[in-house]
């Protein structure tokens, strides 16, 4: 089994909201880097997504590349939520390559539970890809990762 956990593009300053944020141009730019590359050299079966409207946005680069992919919004995947519960929610989903699109710093954590390694942060956009046999902590090994365009 994959998961590839993704972090959003690029976003707006944080005028509105945390979960209206939307992405700006170059965090769009991103988002499509990255689903080119993820869907030209896996091949996702689901698809699952934060409820804030950034990472939809993302999710939205990658479902022009895979339309038939079903995806499903995963409410305790946002920024503060518990990185340890949001993993169990995903070892119940049944997919054999999923893409999660997510934020800092849950995505952090939820890698360094899949690998039992300490969390380190996603650029904009990143994409890591773990493969296992089982979803359970440790168990994985970071076989890829794809770093877009970065603002700097």
């Amino acid at each position: 089994m994959k998961i590839i956990l993704v972090r959003h593009g690029q976003a707006e300053d944080e005028t509105r909201p945390d979960s209206a944020r939307q992405l700006t141009d170059f965090g769009r730019q991103q988002a499509v880097q990255t689903a080119e590359y993820v869907t030209t050299h896996y091949s996702p079966d689901r698809f699952i997504v934060s409820p804030y409207e950034r990472a939809q946005q993302t999710l939205s680069a990658f479902q022009l590349r895979a339309p038939k992919t079903p995806s499903s919004i995963q409410s305790n995947i946002t920024p503060s939520d518990n990185a340890r519960q949001a993993l169990i929610d995903i070892a119940n989903i049944d997919a054999e390559c999923l893409v999660v699109v997510c934020h800092m710093s849950i995505v952090a954590y939820i890698a360094g539970l899949l690998t039992g390694e300490s969390p380190e942060s996603f650029s904009l956009a990143e994409a890591r890809v773990f493969e296992m046999e089982f979803v359970m902590t440790g168990m994985a090994t970071e076989v890829d990762r794809f770093v877009p365009d970065q603002p700097y």
